[in-house]
């Protein structure tokens, strides 16, 4: 095995006075969050941009710990390496660390006692200027058996702050609250997500259900449902025929599924006589927050339309477009998917997709740039569009998907 994929120590007796061993690293954004999100150290020097600006140095700064997490890093790892045992650490912190500094961390050996087999080692950090901002002292019990170890790969880290869908929270909670018809929240889950949302200020609840199951829900979720309104019916169809009818009626202004099948609540939704259909076709959208996107991701039809027509499909990027205006999405863009993306006669989806776009050429959906068809990755990969030579306002950073035989891929 390559000595680079070993983690080898130094036993007390090949520790000399006078030896040295440093690492490097350039201290990221990233690095900051991920160090909060461990360590629980919220201060908002760390993690906040307009406070820090008003701090006495006026930008971010790293938390103190993580230099000195590199100081560990080395004993642990290089001199002694495994089998130190940490004893004690001094340090004095004297220039702030910011993000882009590069960070070099150096240990030296300046004491040995026999007794017990204990190093001093001095311990600097100096920023890329070449000025201290960490110096210290630690003490050390060596190892005094010889360990060579498999170097343990690290994982891949992703840092999602969720920030898309706390921006849409904050908007929700400035309006009124909505009377929301719950259809049959009978599971603990249910009734807590319940719970979350009227806490929030989001929701008024109607709960609709048999009102002993509802109960045993709430209290095997730990929720307090006194204060909210109870309808009692016997099942789940009974549910979802009563919310829906108070939605007609103007009572609640939100349907929202509880621990029923969608069939059952759909059933009600679409009926002809007493549902709540209007002169277009009903669809389903996600709205995604993915790491790594920089927008956020509405993906539809994925639950409601099996097989739609150019029709049906129309309608659904139409409810997309909207969707995407409430959620303050100006001009979203609409990939239209297939497999592939260039029009073949024999396949009806890219045939659909090129008539779409020629639809919002005309005027015929509006509010929003389409293109497609366009495959998965070409709809939201810059370099998957760069690589195909693709020239498009949507390939790339669609605000919407949609997927071969339903979905608008919409942003």
């Amino acid at each position: 095995m390559a000595a680079a994929n070993l983690i080898e120590n130094r036993t007390f007796d090949e520790i000399a006075v006078g030896d040295t061993a440093s690492l490097t690293r350039t201290l990221t954004a990233d690095d900051i969050q991920l160090f909060a999100a461990v360590s629980g150290d919220v201060n908002p020097a760390h993690l906040d941009p307009v406070y820090a600006e008003t701090d006495m140095f006026h930008r971010v700064i790293a938390h103190g710990m993580w230099g000195a997490g590199l100081i560990s890093a080395i004993l642990g790892t290089e001199l002694p390496g495994p089998g130190a045992i940490y004893l004690g650490q001094s340090l004095r912190f004297t220039r702030p660390v910011g993000v882009g500094d590069t960070i070099t961390a150096c240990v030296t050996v300046a004491q040995k006692r026999a007794e017990h087999h204990v190093i001093v080692l001095d311990c600097t950090c100096v920023n890329q200027k070449g000025e201290t901002v960490i110096s210290g002292q630690a003490e050390v019990k060596a190892p005094t058996e010889k360990v060579s170890r498999p170097r343990m790969p690290l994982p891949d880290v992703r840092i999602a702050s969720h920030d898309r869908f706390r921006q849409l929270m904050a908007r929700a909670k400035d309006g009124s609250a909505c009377v929301t018809a719950v259809v049959h929240p009978c599971s603990a889950d249910a009734m807590r997500a319940v719970a979350e949302a009227a806490d929030a200020g989001i929701v008024v609840p109607i709960l609709i259900g048999p009102a002993a199951r509802m109960t045993n829900a709430a209290k095997d979720a730990g929720v307090d449902i006194a204060a909210f309104r109870v309808i009692d019916v016997p099942h789940s169809h009974a549910a979802a025929a009563e919310a829906v009818a108070r939605v007609r009626a103007g009572e609640a202004a939100l349907l929202m599924k509880g621990s029923l099948h969608t069939d059952e609540l759909m059933g009600a939704v679409v009926s002809s006589d007493t549902g709540l259909r209007t002169e277009r076709r009903i669809s389903h959208a996600y709205v995604m927050d993915v790491p790594g996107y920089p927008r956020p991701l509405i993906i539809t039809d994925a639950a409601i339309n099996i097989e739609p027509t150019l029709e049906d499909k129309a309608d659904i990027a139409r409810n997309a477009i909207d969707l995407a205006h409430v959620i303050r999405i100006e001009q979203p863009r609409v990939a239209i998917l297939a497999a592939v993306e260039t029009v073949n006669p024999k396949m009806r989806t890219t045939l659909d997709a090129a008539a779409l776009c020629k639809m919002a050429d005309r005027g015929q959906i509006e509010g929003a740039l389409l293109d497609g068809p366009l495959a998965l990755d070409n709809a939201i990969s810059e370099a998957a569009v760069r690589e195909k030579s693709i020239v498009s306002p949507v390939a790339g950073q669609a605000d919407c998907p949609s997927s071969e035989h339903s979905a608008q891929l919409a942003a």
